[in-house]
């Protein structure tokens, strides 16, 4: 195991803790966590070819994990698809990786559908396999990674709410230089 999916997975317990407790759905930003894992586990890809860390080198790239019938991902979705689009032209990717609950979110046509109806307009890595959710070692629906242009991922925010902190490191990554 790789020292970057290590960090993820103490992230990822650290974060089950907190939930536990009730204190907090977000880790406050820092250096880094490591290098961004792959995205290349994804069976297909809707809006978009087939992306990796290597195309993505140069960008602020928010990788959202989420689920279509999730209730805390469909109260979140607004605000990705809002920084999706204001942020674009700075140099923001957004990048929603869908990794199923339920077996019937397997449904690729139902999955089509509802990224239609959400407006989704950024690339949207199937993951119904979840390979890339366990190359992430990710816990959560939703689960916000927020990646600088050196490819390394610098914030991590489960869960909803903290839009504005959430922004705030958008912007503060978009500022940097690349």
């Amino acid at each position: 195991m790789t020292t970057e999916r290590r960090m993820l997975l103490k992230v990822g317990g650290v974060a089950m803790a907190l939930f536990g407790l009730g204190l907090a759905g977000h880790l406050a930003a820092r250096d880094s966590y490591g290098a961004m894992p792959s995205l290349s586990g994804a069976s297909q890809w809707l809006n978009s070819p087939a992306l990796d860390a290597t195309q993505l080198k140069g960008k602020v790239v928010l990788v959202d994990f989420w689920t279509w019938d999730c209730i805390n991902c469909q109260r979140s979705l607004p605000h990705v698809n809002d920084w999706a689009r204001r942020y674009a032209d700075q140099g923001l990717v957004v990048v929603g990786v869908h990794t199923p609950e339920y077996d019937y979110e397997h449904d690729v046509s139902q999955l089509k559908s509802k990224v239609a109806r959400l407006g989704i307009a950024y690339p949207v890595a199937v993951d119904n396999d979840h390979r890339v959710w366990n190359a992430w070692g990710n816990q959560f629906w939703p689960a916000h990674y927020f990646v600088d242009r050196q490819g390394q991922v610098r914030h991590v925010h489960f869960g909803e709410g903290d839009y504005d902190e959430q922004e705030r490191v958008i912007k503060a990554l978009l500022d940097e230089k690349g």
